[in-house]
């Protein structure tokens, strides 16, 4: 067969439309232009047969090395539909905003998509919010973004979709692996991998320190005195350890430690998040496939809150430690005749509390000490199989979560100790199913038809059911806008019902075509609605609406021939809330920060090893800041550019372009109070790899 590099062999094997499973006890295996197999260790258990089934979307090392801010969400956003809840990215956002989802399903900052990382739910177990800055794209071999409802493992939560991300083994990172980039403004990016093989197995050790002055996120016009560049600081270190114990099984080890500090628009307003995250996985390919895995992440949060009129602190939420442990362990027995059968259960627990002290704008001392927090926890029981009948697959799924909310409280007191406010919320429990079926047919001639049903669940956060906040900003015209949104502690889970109908097609060597229409509703969607106006002051409160509906459809281009290569993605969505009762208001209407056009398209050329130059144009069309449809920021269309040349053995030249059009792009809106993202920035630097 023709020669592949190692480095590729596992993205290649990734993204087969239909992944065959192992029973032959042998791990991901090809062979090189000797004939010798190459085993690929490190990953988890190859994708069920009937993954094509629902619409997925693979992203490669070289897409993921290749963003133009080297930031993990910027490499994801080639999946058009994957969006934040604001347009930010990891540098230049609130840590809290960086929730995830996609097909316009957002409406709040919380993640609607199950982010993984080796198969471990990433989230924060508080907020629900990604760590993006701390998963850094070069220890990355792929990540698979699957749109829709899940019933498989850790499937509670993604109501929107799943991504996976799976961790780059030795033969992919080389051993020795380093990166330093420098922009026009001063800012810095050192990486760096170390990958030695050990024995059959692996190691690596990684690190990663971002730090930089940032820009202005206010307007010219609309700075004051204490207007501030959106500095951050974040770095992250990472262990993890491959070892074979036999032929057919293996075991993995990883562990992450990260710390976050941001500037956010006046000075004094500083966020932090930190954490540190440890997982064993063990996975056995024999007849008896397994994959058996238990995290533990201790996180925490801060957040100062500056006053847009006295420039005092008004809120210091010193505070936030919380704790997510969970595991899972999924069987394939062997069943035969083409079947595929996977039977499991997944635990989470999440545990957090919240301290802040509020401030006087006026003296500067404090008026309040509030406390928030409780727990949740999910043990969901799934089976799912899949059966190949000639050019049929069909796959049939579904889950049962026994989810629990409990202990949660508030507290509230002087200065000099007095409990002014003490609630204790009763503790609530249920069963709740979730089913998922499709199938694929190969119709000949290059077309594969596809159908897919499902439905799904989420539990409400901790920051929905316990945190109140409230945003100061200043108005265009003078004076400020306060917007206070409430805690909701009877919050329900979200329901999600949804369908979707494909089709891929592939009409010559190297060009894969495809398109997805799709209906999705998330009942008892949450979602922050506005209470009332008073003067200056909106007043919300995190309610459950009747649903937030979306139909839309989703297409995807990918060309290969020689060196060339174009990736294209390209989302139109109509989202609309379905409300009643004390948020008719809200009916018909969009859901805040969820665009109706989304698109990206990638042309690349790679005409030899460690060449690299790429293009990226994105668009995001205009979305409401509020749910209702009070301030409308505008559509945002950009160009980035990525270049890697070789100069010296293993030393390479990478120079990036972000936003290279000058795009004012508008990330928050508020009665004319605006808030802009990344301006145009151009990196250069160098990259080290040796094999």
């Amino acid at each position: 067969m023709e020669h592949v590099p190692m480095r590729r062999i596992a993205s290649l094997i990734s993204t087969l439309p239909i992944a065959a499973t192992s029973l032959s006890g042998t791990a991901y295996a090809e062979e090189d232009a000797n004939g010798t197999q190459i085993v690929v260790i490190g990953t988890g258990l190859e994708a069920p047969p009937a993954a094509p089934a629902y619409n997925v979307q693979q992203i490669d090392r070289e897409r993921l090395l290749g963003a133009a801010s080297g930031r993990l969400e910027d490499a994801l956003s080639s999946a058009a539909g994957f969006q934040q809840f604001r347009r930010s990215d990891s540098r230049s956002s609130n840590p809290s905003a960086q929730g995830v989802t996609l097909r316009a399903l957002g409406g709040n900052a919380s993640s609607r998509t199950l982010v993984l990382l080796d198969g471990v739910p990433v989230a924060d177990p508080f907020f629900g919010y990604i760590p993006f800055s701390a998963i850094a794209p070069e220890r990355l071999a792929t990540a698979r973004v699957t749109r829709g409802g899940g019933a498989g493992a850790f499937g509670a939560g993604a109501v929107a979709g799943t991504v996976e991300l799976e961790s780059a083994n030795a033969d992919q990172l080389g051993l020795v692996q380093a990166g330093l980039l420098a922009n026009d403004r001063g800012e810095t990016e050192l990486s760096g991998t170390l990958s030695p093989n050990l024995g059959n197995g692996f190691a690596m050790l990684s690190g990663r320190w971002d730090r930089g002055q940032g820009f202005y996120t206010t307007p010219v016009s609309q700075r004051v005195p204490i207007s501030a560049r959106a500095r951050y600081d974040a770095w992250s270190a990472g262990l993890r350890a491959v070892a074979p114990l036999t032929d057919a099984v293996e075991l993995q080890m990883r562990g992450l430690v990260f710390e976050d500090r941001r500037t956010l628009r006046f000075s004094g307003a500083d966020t932090s998040s930190s954490g540190q995250d440890a997982s064993l996985r063990l996975v056995g390919r024999g007849l008896w496939a397994f994959d058996v895995l238990g995290y533990v992440q201790a996180r925490d949060f801060t957040n100062v809150v500056i006053s847009s009129t006295s420039f005092r602190k008004t809120l210091d939420q010193r505070a936030t430690p919380s704790t997510g442990i969970g595991g899972k362990a999924e069987l394939r027995p062997p069943v035969g005749n083409g079947h595929v059968l996977r039977l499991g259960a997944d635990l989470r627990l999440a545990d957090g509390d919240m301290a802040e002290d509020a401030y006087s704008a006026v003296t500067g001392l404090v008026t309040a000490r509030r406390t928030a927090g409780g727990k949740t926890s999910d043990l969901g029981l799934f089976v799912e199989d899949d059966w190949t009948i000639g050019a049929l697959l069909l796959t049939a799924g579904a889950r049962a979560d026994r989810w629990t909310v409990r202990d949660g409280y508030v507290t509230e007191s002087t200065p000099a100790g007095t409990r002014t406010t003490d609630l204790a919320f009763a503790s609530r429990a249920g069963w709740q199913g979730s089913f998922r079926g499709g199938g694929v047919l190969d119709a000949g001639s290059g077309v594969s038809l596809r159908a897919a049903a499902y439905t799904g669940l989420r539990l409400p956060t901790l920051n929905e059911l316990y945190r109140s906040f409230t945003v100061v900003a200043p108005r265009s015209g003078g004076g400020v806008a306060i917007s206070a949104t409430q805690r909701n502690p009877a919050l329900r889970n979200e329901k999600l019902e949804g369908f979707e109908l494909g089709i891929d097609v592939t009409p010559a060597d190297g060009i894969t075509l495809n398109a997805t229409a799709f209906d999705n509703r998330i009942r008892n969607a949450i979602a922050n609605v506005t209470l009332g106006v008073s003067g200056n002051t909106t007043t919300r409160q995190r309610q459950n609406v009747g649903a937030v509906h979306a139909q839309g459809i989703e297409m995807g281009a990918r060309l290969r021939s020689g060196a060339f290569g174009f990736d294209g993605s390209l989302a139109y969505t109509d989202a609309q809330m379905q409300a009643f009762g004390a948020s008719i208001a809200l009916n018909g209407k969009r859901p805040a920060q969820t665009p109706r056009w989304a698109g990206s398209a990638t042309a690349s050329w790679r005409p030899a090893e460690r060449w690299s130059l790429a293009v990226t144009l994105r668009h995001t069309g205009s979305q409401f800041e509020d749910d209702l449809e009070t301030d409308l920021l505008p559509a945002a269309t950009t160009i980035d550019a990525f270049a890697q040349i070789p100069l010296h053995n293993a030393i390479s030249l990478v120079l990036r372009g972000e936003n290279l059009s000058g795009e004012t792009i508008v990330t928050r809106l508020q009665d004319g109070s605006m808030d802009i993202g990344t301006p145009r920035t151009f990196w250069a630097g160098i990259r080290v790899e040796v094999r």
